[in-house]
């Protein structure tokens, strides 16, 4: 999984296209990167293990010509990083980079060694090119050799391929949801897994649709299906600003995307609440007459986008009285769900390619359900299958562990709650009115909350060298005590655990001493006392209170050792504003310990792969 690049051109350098591509796509997560490059006599493998500067550095030493190639950034799902296990993969005239798995990689491997193949790495993708180099030596050309070679694959792919029997193009192949766009170019032709890649080069860009093929060459773009026949599919014209990738004088994409808040979270509200108190989110259907066939919401999610989901159960109940559940989305199929035509399917996912939801997603819609998708990607392959799709405007984000994009799902998701409650006539006029004041004054509480900057790195060089943390909330704050440990462990790499208050007493607080930061969520809300007693079981133990509490409560610097005071903005969106500290002192305490903060260790932004 992770990166893809690709390039067929005359003026440019084919190593200066691949390695800018690959760089536009470190956000994804990697362990090591390569290229293939073929020169006009012969095809060249560069590779290295680790960071792409590496690379980078070995092709300035000795560069390669020629303006036909493919990269690669790896993330290990079959052997552990290594130069041999990096992509691209060569057997014979063929060369390969993939993204996804093969699921019958063991059984092709065993088969072709059989044959006299010799196999030298651990991968699933080696396998690829051994079976198209196969077809090649029987005659095909480089097109239909990779149509019989991906016939024999059970699994997901998207490949990218060169050869030296057709040494002018680049052959494309995709199946099973990892995302391949191509690129059109004056004379040249892109390929890439991602759109920053390419932007640079072009805007017109096609994306290939599963069990689709295609040839790039310096005349352009042709995409066939499965039997080879021609498809007709015009070029979309993206208005993507490369400028929003750069760091904007932040130290980190992280940091600048949690800056970014108040802009995303106004854009995703944008003109969906009009002045007449009404919410139009962006067409979709959502009358009472269609609305008062759901008789349950069942939302589906990985990571934090499950947290976020976890808000949505909470929001769509609380408001518009119709029961609503959240899975996993990597055990929702595994369970054999019970989902029909009465049910709103609802997945959720910032990069709308994550393998394990958009499966869910498929379960789902193949069993009758609606599916409304909350999706900051467009036309990546969940939006494009889902009957409908509520667009999160975060705009692209670099950073791997995600900040803007959950504040922005939590913000459409309850438009989503409030719309279900405005026909299902669960909402007076007086509460729609109250809530949708709260909406509009969101993105400045934002702004007021972000400039508790200071005073939370403050917080943090306090407990940064602390090996373990706990996070505590209740009701609708328990999914931010979720999200908070996530944000540390993701970045920190410190141990760190997210539970409801309640269930402290039930294990966690044999945990709790002296040398234990507990992180509580202790707003002013319906279940203050209730906080205020857990707060009260972990002071007795010595655990070192670090409170996220309501402008205005004096009483609370009596039992903690450190308040942090955000602004309150109702029963709902206040559970949004106390997200913004937890992720500024995970922020703050990763930076503390020097870790890299924008790609941490071992995860990928895009999970692409189950």
């Amino acid at each position: 999984m992770c990166g893809i690049v690709g390039y067929v051109g005359s003026d440019r350098s084919a190593q200066e296209v691949l390695i800018d591509g690959l760089r536009r796509l470190e956000y994804r997560g990697y362990d090591s990167a390569g290229v293939a490059i073929f020169d006009g006599k012969q095809l060249a493998v560069r590779r290295a293990v680790g960071k792409l500067v590496n690379l980078d550095t070995a092709l300035r030493e000795e560069p390669l010509a020629g303006s036909v190639g493919i990269g690669h950034t790896r993330w290990a799902t079959h052997g552990k990083p290594s130069e041999a296990n990096a992509h691209p993969h060569r057997a014979g005239s063929v060369a390969v980079v993939h993204n996804g798995i093969v699921e019958n990689y063991q059984a092709l491997r065993d088969a072709l060694k059989a044959e006299g193949r010799e196999i030298l790495s651990d991968t699933d993708t080696e396998v690829i090119a051994h079976l198209i180099d196969q077809r090649v030596e029987a005659g095909s050309d480089l097109l239909t050799a990779v149509r019989e070679a991906t016939a024999k694959l059970v699994g997901s792919y998207a490949l990218g391929v060169v050869s030296t029997a057709d040494p002018d193009s680049v052959v494309v192949a995709k199946n099973g949801g990892s995302p391949i766009i191509l690129g059109v170019g004056q004379g040249e032709s892109f390929l890439a897994s991602d759109i920053p890649a390419i932007l640079p080069y072009t805007r017109e860009m096609i994306f290939l649709e599963d069990a689709e093929f295609a040839v790039l060459s310096r005349e352009g773009v042709q995409v066939v299906d499965a039997q080879g026949h021609l498809v007709e599919r015009e070029p979309k014209r993206i208005a993507w600003d490369p400028v929003s990738a750069e760091k904007g004088g932040f130290d980190h994409f992280m940091q600048k995307e949690i800056f970014e808040q108040p802009r995303a979270i106004r854009d995703t509200i944008g003109t969906r609440v009009g002045d007449d108190l009404e919410i139009d989110l962006d067409g979709i259907d959502l009358s009472p007459d269609k609305v008062k066939k759901i008789e349950r919401v069942v939302l589906v999610a990985c990571g934090t986008a499950y947290y976020a989901s976890l808000i949505g159960k909470y929001l769509i109940e609380q408001i518009a009285g119709i029961p609503a559940e959240v899975d996993l989305a990597s055990e929702y199929r595994y369970r054999r769900p019970i989902i029909d035509q009465n049910c709103l399917m609802v997945p959720v996912s910032q990069s709308g390619e994550t393998a394990d939801t958009l499966a869910a997603l498929r379960e789902g819609k193949e069993r009758g359900a609606w599916v409304l998708s909350v999706c900051n990607t467009r036309e990546s392959t969940i939006a494009r299958e889902s009957h409908d799709v509520l667009y999160t405007r975060a705009g692209p984000e670099i950073g791997v562990a995600s900040t803007k994009c959950f504040t922005t799902q939590f913000v459409a998701l309850y438009l989503l709650a409030l719309k279900l409650g405005i026909s299902r006539k669960t909402l007076s006029g007086e509460k729609l009115e109250a809530a949708i004041d709260e909406l509009r004054r969101l993105p400045r509480i934002v702004e007021e909350t972000l400039q508790l900057d200071d005073q939370i790195k403050a917080v943090a060089q306090r407990y940064f060298r602390a090996t373990n943390f706990l996070f505590l909330g209740r009701g609708v704050m328990y999914p931010v005590a979720l999200e908070g440990a996530l944000k540390l462990k993701e970045i920190s790499y410190i141990h760190a655990e997210g539970y409801a208050a309640g269930e402290m007493k039930h294990g966690p607080i044999a945990l709790i001493d002296e040398n234990m930061p507990v992180v509580v969520m202790a707003n002013q809300g319906s279940v203050y006392e209730k906080v205020m007693s857990n707060l009260d079981q972990v002071r007795a133990r010595d655990g070192q209170v670090i409170a996220i509490a309501s402008v205005g409560d004096d009483a609370i610097d009596a039992k903690a050792d450190a308040v942090i005071r955000i602004p309150e903005l109702g029963d709902y969106l206040t559970a949004l504003i106390a997200t913004i500290p937890v992720q500024l002192l995970a922020y703050h305490i990763a930076t503390l310990k020097g870790t890299d903060v924008d790609q941490p260790r071992n995860l990928a932004k895009s999970v692409t792969v189950e």
